[in-house]
């Protein structure tokens, strides 16, 4: 299936849920139409912005520095940060063009990160009951997320996406509850590997991985 992938670069983030929603909303008038729909993977970096999801609750806020914006968005989950360091994805994929539903698209996206950070030698998987991916979930005390997940979907079509930190400064997350857990700990590639990764590079490997899981 034709996917096609754009990289937006760094962009502010209503700009570029704005942007997503035009996408969004072109996909879901194409199948109402009857017509042949595009899919679109994009790759960008946010500045510091805190987003809360539709179903996300405010006093997982704990802390804002005043000059960091707070946006409260419509796809799924609680409280996360983006910023700088960070890739966020954000595929707009027609799923019934895929023969996949809601669940295994979620599925998939995990897989593809997984497999990226297998690369770079890093052990990742899931955590039961959540979404995203994680590190050491067989340890509690060492259980910690690298990756998040907040999805909206609507007649098949997905928007919002995944934010996977790679050189991700992680004390803002320290202001939240990440995606709401107050018992489970956030990290990086840099982190984990004591050294700054290349974005770019990070990203070609997420797009080979996606465009082989959903076109297979």
């Amino acid at each position: 299936m034709s996917i096609i992938v754009e990289h937006w670069g760094v962009v502010d983030y209503q700009k570029a849920w704005d942007r997503q929603t035009m996408l969004f909303d072109e996909i879901i008038s194409q199948k109402m139409n009857h017509e042949l729909t595009t899919s679109y993977l994009i790759f960008c970096e946010h500045p510091h912005v805190y987003t809360i999801g539709k179903s996300g609750h405010s006093e997982n806020m704990l802390h804002n520095p005043g000059n960091v914006p707070l946006v409260r968005t419509n796809r799924g989950g609680d409280i996360t940060y983006h910023g700088p360091g960070q890739i966020v994805g954000y595929p707009i994929f027609d799923l019934e063009k895929f023969h996949v539903g809601l669940k295994e698209y979620i599925y998939k996206v995990e897989e593809a990160v997984i497999l990226t950070l297998a690369h770079y030698g890093i052990t990742a998987t899931r955590l039961e009951h959540a979404t995203g991916v994680w590190l050491d979930v067989e340890n509690p005390q060492l259980c910690r997320k690298i990756c998040a997940i907040g999805v909206k979907s609507s007649r098949f079509v997905t928007m919002h996406g995944f934010a996977l930190n790679v050189n991700t400064d992680l004390d803002y997350f320290k202001n939240i509850n990440p995606c709401g857990f107050i018992d489970k700990g956030v990290t990086s590639m840099k982190q984990e590997l004591g050294r700054k990764i290349d974005l770019l590079e990070v990203e070609s490997y997420l797009t080979t991985f996606l465009l082989q899981l959903f076109n297979d």
